[in-house]
């Protein structure tokens, strides 16, 4: 992918806004080459996952009423501890030891959980006696239908997609995702052979991932996405395969990979927890990494809404809009003050933009 532009605004060949691009594409346009049930929406987030494995780009296909359900719960993520008070609070008031199953750790943290749980709205507490009782407020639902992890890699070597390939060998054995797909730059010429990517790359990916394949275009966020490869359906609902250590596979490694596997319980838990974490954060809500006080921030474009900088005219990454750019100048006084109440300057304006935009996409 080349200097391609966003609304004039010149892109960086470099992985951050290529995420970004892909975000919006995918909110857009999912899924490739096809189209949702009506009774489906997608929902986008990025750099989520769990604790040894963390994708770029997390497609949430979502049942619309059921979405619509999990917006009483408000938009702040429920963690493991919430989940377990909200989704087993019972209709009538009880102890919260009788009414909860055994979380296999503590008591005190679940009786932790049920004050925050009340505190945050999310169930009915009392005390009688000496004993914390609980009743549910709403039904929990089962807000997702799918999981679909992408991997962005726009410049897709050899040695790239070896690394890569172990990795999405893992995701494919452990079978947290329904699918995984890699989004990168097309290399080949689709008029030569009819795909986007060097047949020599894909060889090296497990043939369970998908590929897309992506070159600058008139689409959404400016791309023009192909798929190329389309991936198979992992066993989400089966026990899998955490892949701990492999052997190096030099000529003298005669050690064994170690291994455990997840039960099917523990991965839809997973599912559930990354999910929350999902709907609060979505993929904008990247702005805490770049400077939007900076008097030259820009957004790109409002349906494309990558970080830009007046001061360099491009597109920038998040490690380029920092304080310790020699360009960075904070926004004056004046700029904060407009309007009544302080409504602040184009900074914040672009912080409420992109907050209105996720906001409209929890829905």
């Amino acid at each position: 992918m080349t200097d391609g532009a966003v609304s004039g605004w010149p892109l960086p060949d470099r992985e951050f806004p290529f995420e970004l691009r892909v975000c919006r594409w995918t909110e857009a346009s999912w899924p490739p080459g096809g189209e949702l049930p009506e009774n489906r929406v997608a929902m986008v987030a990025r750099q989520l996952g769990v604790r040894n494995r963390r994708w770029d780009t997390l497609v949430l296909e979502c049942d619309r009423e059921q979405l619509g359900a999990r917006a009483v719960f408000g938009e702040r993520a429920l963690d493991s501890d919430l989940l377990h008070v909200v989704r087993n609070a019972p209709a009538d008031w009880a102890w919260y030891r009788d009414a909860l199953p055994d979380p296999g750790y503590p008591w005190q943290y679940v009786r932790e959980a049920v004050h925050t749980a009340a505190d945050r709205d999310l169930v009915e507490r009392r005390k009688r006696g000496n004993r914390i009782e609980l009743r549910r407020r709403w039904r929990y639902p089962e807000w997702v239908e799918r999981v679909v992890a992408i991997e962005n890699k726009p410049d897709l070597d050899a040695s790239a997609a070896r690394a890569l390939g172990d990795q999405l060998e893992r995701d494919v054995a452990l079978g947290l995702a329904d699918e995984v797909w890699v989004a990168t730059r097309a290399t080949a010429d689709r008029d030569t052979d009819g795909r986007g990517v060097e047949p020599a790359l894909l060889e090296r990916l497990p043939v369970e991932a998908g590929i897309l394949a992506v070159r600058e275009g008139g689409g959404p966020a400016g791309l023009d996405v192909e798929p190329v490869w389309y991936p198979r359906s992992l066993a989400v609902d089966a026990p899998g395969t955490q892949i701990l250590e492999r052997p190096d596979g030099g000529a003298h490694d005669q050690s064994a990979a170690r291994f455990e596997y997840a039960d099917a319980e523990w991965k839809a838990g997973k599912r559930r927890e990354i999910a929350e974490r999902a709907y609060e954060r979505g993929w904008r809500g990247y702005m805490g990494q770049v400077r939007t006080d900076c008097r030259h921030f820009r957004l790109a474009d409002a349906e494309a809404p990558l970080p830009a900088c007046a001061a360099k005219g491009r597109c920038v990454t998040a490690r380029e809009c920092s304080g310790s750019c020699p360009q960075f100048e904070p926004e004056p006084p004046v700029w904060r003050a407009n309007g009544w109440p302080i409504d602040g300057g184009p900074g914040n304006g672009a912080k409420r933009l992109l907050e209105r935009q996720r906001e409209r996409f929890r829905r």
